[in-house]
């Protein structure tokens, strides 16, 4: 691993740099998927109008809320989560592509990730059911892991048939806020639309440049409660996401319980990365690895990362210090310096 005095945490969308910065023509913005969504323009577009665009983009996301959420119990993926062992359905074409990289990721990962983790997620308290701050009994986490694994799940690609092997629950959360940004990104460039920033709660796709000169995204430290910037990034035409655990947590029994769960014992994990950053091609698998590679003890996940090409920078609490460790893949995203 290439290691050096920790930087960034979580990534957020550096809107002015400093002062001389100026603000981009076209900035629109909302709420979705529980958080909010910023599209960035270099230029106003011409066809379609700026309002025109607007609404192509809150329908493209809510169709993704209408396939994926968990958190409605009309949608795709909550219907399906309901079906009785052995019935099958057919799914959308989104939340097929969605699976299919998610279910490349859980074979490449060893298990590491798994879109079937869902029941293990809300055992723990972090997902739809309801909030709570307590450990799950032992017996609890061992007959819900009997209902987690990928390799339970009967996926027909083409066809794009899903048969429910009984109680399996299929858990989106850590993929389809990518699978978003690439759905308004891929819109914008069907426009002719060539230099924009697409961010949805954090994962965040550029393309182009602004007026200016490059999309600079700040990188910010990972202390909760603060907002301190690090270091600025120029990632240029790529999709960038990172997954932390410094955020979202309880406290019980003087132990600290993130909400990243192993698929494979149960548990939330339990070593010294605080977050995971992942530069690709696309938002969507950008996310899932992010999730991937936050799972595993971080030398075997820098050894995953390398077998697989990924630029992904982890960031350590060791002994009270932050030290943060990346892939070569990684180190040219690091050379931009705060002003």
């Amino acid at each position: 691993m290439l290691v050096r005095t920790a930087l960034p945490v979580l990534i957020w969308l550096l809107v002015t740099a400093c002062s001389r910065v100026p603000q981009d023509p076209v900035v629109l913005t909302g709420h979705t998927m529980g958080t909010t969504w910023a599209v960035r323009l270099a230029e106003p577009p011409g066809q379609p109008s700026v309002s025109e665009l607007r609404a192509e983009i809150e329908d493209l996301l809510e169709q993704v809320n209408d396939e994926m959420s968990t958190w409605r119990e009309d949608s795709a993926i909550s219907r399906f989560n309901r079906l009785s062992a052995g019935d099958e359905m057919v799914v959308p074409e989104g939340f097929a592509s969605v699976l299919d990289t998610a279910m490349q990721v859980a074979v490449l990962s060893d298990g590491a990730y798994d879109p079937t983790v869902g029941p293990l997620v809300n055992l723990w308290g972090f997902g739809p059911p309801h909030r709570h701050d307590a450990i799950p009994e032992p017996e609890a986490i061992a007959d819900t892991l009997e209902k987690v694994g990928h390799s339970r799940l009967a996926f027909d690609r083409d066809q794009r048939r899903l048969v429910q092997p009984g109680g399996l629950y299929l858990d989106f959360s850590s993929i389809a806020k990518g699978w978003g940004v690439d759905v308004v990104a891929e819109r914008l460039l069907a426009h002719g639309i060539d230099n924009f920033l697409v961010d949805i709660g954090g994962d965040i796709r550029s393309h182009g440049q602004r007026l200016d000169g490059p999309w600079r995204i700040a990188i910010e430290r990972p202390v909760p409660g603060t907002r301190d910037i690090h270091q600025i990034i120029e990632p240029g035409t790529a999709a960038i996401v990172t997954s932390g655990t410094y955020r979202q947590f309880f406290e019980a029994d003087g132990q600290r319980f993130s909400h990243t769960i192993d698929p494979r014992t149960g548990y939330p994990v339990d070593h010294h990365a605080v977050s995971i950053t992942v530069i690709g091609d696309n938002a969507t698998w950008a996310d899932a690895w992010a999730t991937a590679l936050g799972v595993p003890e971080p030398e075997r996940a820098y050894e995953m990362a390398v077998k697989n090409d990924i630029a992904a920078l982890w960031i350590l609490e060791i002994n009270n210090e932050l030290v943060e460790r990346y892939t070569q893949a990684f180190a040219p995203y690091l050379t931009q310096e705060l002003n």
